[in-house]
């Protein structure tokens, strides 16, 4: 059995400050990526030789037209992915300083404004997984009531549903309340949720980890993954738990770990019948440690997508 993943969720352009150590005042040079968490978790599994589907939206100027490009190249579906012709693509720009502080500015665009009448249903339900992994979908209408309406419809109609709060302080700043709220909802829906150690102490208000994920199940979640960097991934499913370890790394750059760290896991529940694999917790515990690898080799290299490991470095 092996069916498609789809991703709900931003696809935007990163614009990475190569300057050391300084703010996008004093900032001038600065690289192109894609990103968007849904996107990396599109690429993993296209990467890894799974099948993908992007849902969302850019505009269509070049920007937009790089992105699709970047997802067709490692052969993701971009069949339910909107470019509009009103709307430019969302953008972010980032400098990072020596103590780990950033400096950001988001000028939000296309992907704000997807509606479920721009979707095509009848091709979203073809894939048994759906996932949702965006960072900006729930900040506002009407993006935010398409999110949550589409994960209702994937819970009536029996999908497999990953869920990946993706909390960014820099987009929600003094709104933190609303965002635990509205993924209270995700996480009621989920069969599977992955968390930061930080996103699960904001969402529940619990500093304990084994309480924080005990709160998580409460709410209806079936299967906690919460990604501990280095130390591993700490995994329930509401009966066993256990820390899975990583593999050791010379980290270069965390970006876009966490979403390989999903992408991985979606890879190989596509793979078998996904709430099968769930209720064998010791299977699912190889299927972590292979993920926890993917994700740490992310780590060993610049860039988002393009660091995503092929299947045969996995296994070198």
């Amino acid at each position: 059995m092996k069916t498609s993943v789809i991703c709900i969720g931003e696809l935007l352009i990163d614009f990475f400050c190569t300057d050391v150590d300084i703010s996008l005042i004093e900032g001038k040079h600065f690289q192109k990526q894609a990103g968007g968490a849904p996107a990396n978790v599109c690429a993993t599994i296209a990467k890894l030789g799974g099948s993908a589907i992007f849902c969302g939206k850019v505009g269509d100027d070049s920007f937009g037209q790089f992105l699709k490009k970047t997802l067709d190249e490692i052969q993701v579906d971009t069949s339910m992915l909107v470019l509009d012709n009103q709307l430019p693509t969302t953008l972010a720009f980032v400098s990072l300083k020596n103590n780990g502080e950033r400096d950001f500015i988001f000028h939000r665009g296309a992907d704000a404004f997807l509606s479920e009448e721009e979707l095509d249903l009848d091709k979203m339900n073809e894939a048994s997984i759906h996932h949702f992994g965006s960072a900006t979908a729930l900040l506002s209408e009407p993006f935010q009531s398409t999110y949550l309406n589409l994960m209702i419809a994937a819970k009536a109609t029996g999908k497999f549903i990953s869920f990946d709060p993706n909390f960014r302080k820099d987009l929600w700043g003094c709104q933190i309340s609303t965002f635990i709220t509205l993924v209270k909802v995700g996480i009621s829906l989920a069969d599977f949720v992955k968390v930061s150690e930080e996103e699960l102490q904001i969402i529940t208000g619990l500093n304990n980890i084994e309480d924080g994920i005990k709160s998580l199940h409460e709410l209806g979640t079936g299967v906690v993954a919460v990604t501990l960097g280095k130390e591993g991934t700490y995994l329930s499913n509401g009966r066993r738990s256990e820390i899975i370890p990583s593999v050791k790394v010379d980290t270069i750059d965390s970006t876009g770990a966490g979403d390989a760290f999903v992408g991985a896991t979606l890879y190989q529940l596509s793979k078998e019948d996904p709430k099968s694999i769930i209720e064998d917790f010791d299977l699912f515990k190889k299927m972590i440690y292979f993920s926890n690898k993917v994700g740490a080799l992310v780590c060993t290299k610049v860039g988002a997508i393009t660091a995503i490991p092929q299947i045969e470095e996995v296994f070198s």
